[in-house]
């Protein structure tokens, strides 16, 4: 069974700003996939869904960012779920916006969901889906600006970003990382 774990903050507080991109993605999975209402379980909302013929559990940790890790921990250990059938879905600020970028492997950059994840894990072998948010402007302290808003300007973009990670994360169930890795990533 595959584990697609979206990023981002519990609470209408946090809805709509460039650190949640990974529940928005997660949102438009469930959607397209006629997902039940979530379930409450491992402190996350969870459904599950059919992809390709698979079943596929979609976990969005309502911990805060910090500490995903321990949402995610708890399902990994209650399914047996290897890495390699792990996928992360996260912001990242050093992308420009709606940029995608798949990775089979490596290290968090700096993203501390997705590092709190690795560190409960103990692997850095986990797929994982970028979304780019933009660079804070200068003079911009980063927590501030991943808490922020989209600018109305970049709601489209954030959109179709949304949609284009909903499709590439199918194709990861059905045709692994590097099949997205050739076709979702711009050039580097």
């Amino acid at each position: 069974m595959r584990l697609i774990v979206g990023l981002g903050n519990p609470g209408s507080r946090y809805a709509g700003t460039r650190h949640n991109v990974g529940f928005e993605v997660l949102r438009e999975l469930a959607e397209r996939n006629n997902s039940p209402k979530p379930a409450r379980k491992f402190e996350a909302e969870l459904v599950e869904v059919m992809i390709g013929g698979e079943k596929v559990l979609l976990l969005a940790p309502q911990t805060y960012m910090n500490e995903s890790g321990r949402s995610v921990r708890q399902c990994v250990d209650f399914y047996q779920t290897d890495p390699e059938q792990i996928a992360i879905v996260c912001d990242d600020k050093d992308l420009e916006v709606g940029r995608l970028r798949w990775r089979r492997k490596g290290s968090a950059g700096g993203q501390k969901g997705l590092g709190d994840i690795l560190n409960r894990l103990g692997t850095t072998e986990i797929a994982r889906l970028r979304i780019g948010i933009g660079t804070p402007p200068e003079g911009w302290n980063t927590a501030d600006y991943v808490l922020s808003r989209f600018r109305p300007d970049e709601l489209e973009e954030v959109k179709r970003a949304t949609l284009l990670a909903a499709d590439s994360l199918e194709d990861w169930v059905r045709d692994g990382v590097e099949t997205c890795m050739n076709k979702y990533n711009a050039a580097d």
